[in-house]
């Protein structure tokens, strides 16, 4: 088996995050959960109550050998506004917030060389609001939120706001497709 390392990463609703990271090459799974509050054990309620300090994020884990953390940053950068703070769309709250809790100095250094990298590109005409923050505990989420859009992609939501995320991503990262 290869050696596998994994990131979390915060980009709005987890729903999206994962459709999109589950899609990628060299990534072994992609589970929703929440990280960076001060609440153990919190629930999906309690997280979007605002008071748990917490974020919806995504738990990568991936093979560096077959996908690069520089190209996750990519396209974690590409696929949800890291300008708009605690905001993604219609979602609104600290658990919303864009955020990148590296698990080693190594994904740190890099997080911070990606920020630099997207600041610099022009890509984007207002700052980039992407925390790095120290990653203490992922809290997996409740068994409903898995593979949300693979079981509910008919529903409004996922049509509305999910799927056209999928759309620029494929278009954009085709190379980095399972």
């Amino acid at each position: 088996m290869k050696r596998t390392n994994s990131i979390v990463l915060a980009a709005g609703c987890f729903w999206c995050v994962e459709a999109i990271f589950s899609r990628i090459k060299g990534v072994v799974s992609v589970l929703p959960g929440y990280a960076g509050g001060k609440v153990s054990n919190p629930t999906y309620r309690e997280v979007c109550s605002g008071k748990t300090g917490h974020a919806e994020v995504v738990k990568i884990e991936f093979i560096p050998e077959e996908i690069d953390l520089s190209e996750l940053f990519a396209v974690f950068f590409a696929t949800h506004d890291p300008t708009t703070l605690n905001k993604q769309g219609g979602d609104v709250g600290t658990q919303y917030r864009s955020a990148i809790f590296p698990t080693t100095k190594e994904q740190n250094r890099l997080a911070l060389l990606a920020i630099d990298i997207v600041e610099n590109s022009g890509e984007w005409d207002n700052e980039i609001v992407t925390t790095i923050e120290d990653f203490d505990e992922f809290y997996l989420a409740e068994d409903y939120h898995h593979n949300y859009f693979s079981k509910n992609a008919v529903t409004p939501y996922c049509n509305a706001v999910i799927e056209p995320k999928l759309q620029k991503f494929k278009s954009r990262f085709s190379d980095l497709l399972k």
